[in-house]
């Protein structure tokens, strides 16, 4: 089983929980609707990887910011890049079919360390950036669901294991990859940078 480090130590995630369509500029970014419910959808636990790899031309990097549960609430806050094989997510979207051959393949789930979440949530903000030009932006106002209610939704037909992870959503600016990509993110709390984590495409 895979593993992501929490505080120095490794914690084996069961499932990673995926939100879709959680940032309004990136649903029309994508020409998507905005949904009526919540949308939800799962990466096992092979798609965890720390490393970087470019999977195809049209596979798109999504920057979001994750969380670690334990005892059935947020533990511990990370980074990840939820990638697509976008070309296939559209095939997937138009047939009306589950998405899990676009996004819950082997090493889509690119993760970070986690630590400790300790602060006002409301303060949460990510900022990513691809060979050092900003690409992505987000916060905790910026979302159309919020970590708790995320939580809440889930728990209503899915149970979260310790160090299962979130994945609250990306927010515009989504884009492809090539080898050789520098991919950086930094994550503040309270306007204190607690996390900062660099993917060099392999």
């Amino acid at each position: 089983m895979r593993s992501v480090v929490y505080e120095g130590r490794e914690v084996i995630p069961s499932k990673i929980v995926c939100v879709g369509r959680n940032y309004v500029e990136h649903i029309f970014e994508l020409d998507n609707e905005i949904p009526e419910n919540m949308v939800l959808f799962n990466k096992s636990n092979s798609a965890v990887t720390d490393t970087l790899h470019f999977i195809q031309s049209d596979c798109r990097f999504e920057g979001e910011i994750c969380f670690l549960i334990e005892g059935g609430e947020i533990s511990g806050i990370g980074f990840g890049l939820d990638l697509t094989k976008a070309g296939v997510q559209n095939y997937l979207k138009q047939k009306g079919l589950p998405w899990e051959r676009a996004k819950a393949f082997d090493g889509s789930a690119v993760l970070s360390h986690f630590v400790q979440f300790r602060g006002n949530m409301e303060s949460v903000e990510m900022k990513v950036w691809l060979n050092g030009t900003l690409q992505q932006y987000a916060t905790y106002d910026l979302m159309i669901y919020k970590p708790q209610q995320i939580i809440d939704e889930i728990k209503t037909f899915m149970t979260l294991e310790d160090g299962d992870i979130i994945m609250s959503g990306t927010p515009k600016g989504v884009t492809t990859y090539q080898k050789g990509d520098l991919i950086e993110a930094k994550i503040w709390l309270d306007d204190k940078l607690i996390l900062e984590r660099a993917f060099s495409a392999q």
